[in-house]
């Protein structure tokens, strides 16, 4: 009798397909990996072969260099695929751009494997699309009730309101490079916010990429080169390692944010010196990835990388079997480091 354990099992390298030989978001190189989306605790270069989706594999390479893999294979939302008798789809996550959840079926079984997913609208990025299946594999990296995150149009709308407030002072927000910073941006635009958006050089490559995928990131501007006390009343986005930097100094008495689902932990934000705290995430919170399983009703729901005691819970209280992988190797967040140098 063929198991689920069969067709997809966890190793120390990452989630393994015996059939089709093939790891999905493996942690370190394979011969062979399918990746969900560009944050770099999923997407890792010294693959063999990299199947992904268009936008994923241009990420990589502006991250990586273009040899970041051996060869790599382009399959459009929808689009199936064979790997050794093994077929695979990606189906959009709304995590980021070119996000997917990667479908999995083989001999009459279906297994979804979520990568990192968020159920809210997106501007920069296709919606998260519910695929029915045996076996629905998900994150959970804010699972526990108590995370339960505000419409991220009304977060982005107390940023509007504090540059208002405070127009003599710069407002720094940091945002995660891939994803977080351009829907930050897009966000402002559809608030109103239509002056220039100053942009920390770490920014500019992947900035440059969205809009060449059609997201549209109005007037931006490098905040670089500017005297000592600049952009007052203006917005600047830059990775969060930056915002407590000395390069933040120069900037006119600036209001530090924070765009991350984190800053709903007030202890958090504290630890951070972070004086504004926006509610902001790219992954399911509580309520969203309750309402997934509801809605799919897997024959088992398999969770990893997070708070995955919450989930087990409510999930032997509801009649859902389910279990926890316990993968490693995958962070809360993509919190890239940047050096910084000042101009």
């Amino acid at each position: 009798m063929i198991r689920f354990e069969d067709l997809l099992h966890p190793t120390p390298a990452g989630l393994y397909c015996p059939p089709g030989d093939f790891y999905v978001d493996p942690v370190r190189p394979v011969d062979r990996a399918v990746i969900t989306h560009g944050h770099s605790d999923h997407a890792r270069a010294g693959h063999g072969v990299v199947l992904a989706t268009r936008q994923t594999l241009a990420i990589m390479a502006e991250r990586y260099g273009a040899d970041f893999a051996g060869r790599e294979q382009a399959v459009e939302y929808g689009e199936e695929a064979s790997v050794n008798g093994v077929d695979l789809r990606l189906v959009p996550a709304g995590h980021v751009l070119g996000s997917a959840q990667v479908e999995v079926k083989w001999r009459g079984m279906t297994m979804v494997v979520s990568g990192d997913y968020k159920r809210r609208r997106d501007p920069t990025c296709p919606a998260f699309e519910p695929v029915p299946c045996h076996v629905f594999i998900s994150e959970a990296t804010f699972g526990l009730p108590v995370f339960r995150h505000p419409p991220a149009e009304e977060e982005v709308g107390r940023l509007v309101r504090s540059l208002g407030q405070f127009p003599e002072r710069a407002h720094l927000v940091g945002a995660y490079a891939l994803g977080k910073a351009q829907r930050i941006m897009r966000l402002l635009r559809e608030a109103g916010w239509d002056r220039p958006i100053y942009v920390h050089g770490a920014m500019e490559r992947l900035n440059a990429l969205y809009e060449r995928e059609g997201v549209n990131l109005g007037p931006i501007l490098p905040a670089r080169g500017l005297a000592k006390g600049a952009l007052g009343g203006e917005v600047v986005v830059a990775p969060p390692s930056a915002i407590q930097d000395r390069w933040a100094r120069s900037f006119a008495d600036p209001v530090t944010a924070f765009a991350s689902g984190w800053m709903g932990v007030r202890a958090r934000a504290r630890q951070r010196g972070v004086e504004l705290p926006l509610v902001v995430s790219d992954h399911a919170d509580w309520g969203e990835l309750v309402a997934t399983f509801e809605e799919l009703k897997p024959e088992e729901a398999w969770i990893t990388h997070g708070r995955e005691e919450g989930l087990l819970r409510w999930a032997e209280i509801n009649g859902q079997k389910a279990r926890a992988l316990r993968l490693v190797g995958y962070d809360e967040e993509d919190e890239e480091t940047v050096e910084v140098r000042p101009d």
